[in-house]
């Protein structure tokens, strides 16, 4: 897979759990990449659902980082 096409499949990845209603949760980062922990609340609190993708490219860890921030300036308005 071309390096291109990574960055494309991993930012499908995130962009599938983002429109289905996730939100980004915690982000833990090692010399393999990222690991990207995404939740989801169904109406109760007590019901979540996670998702974690392992994120490897520069530039999906740069598409992420943008998303949280979009969600940090949601929530303090």
């Amino acid at each position: 897979m071309s390096d291109y096409q990574q960055y494309i499949a991993e930012k499908e990845k995130i962009d599938f759990f983002i429109n289905k209603g996730f939100r980004i949760k915690d982000v833990e980062e090692n010399l393999e990449g990222s690991y990207l922990v995404l939740e989801r609340h169904d109406g109760k609190k007590e019901i979540s659902h996670e998702e974690t993708l392992h994120i490897k490219h520069a530039d999906s860890r740069k598409y992420f980082a943008s998303l949280l921030i979009k969600q940090q300036q949601r929530q303090e308005n």
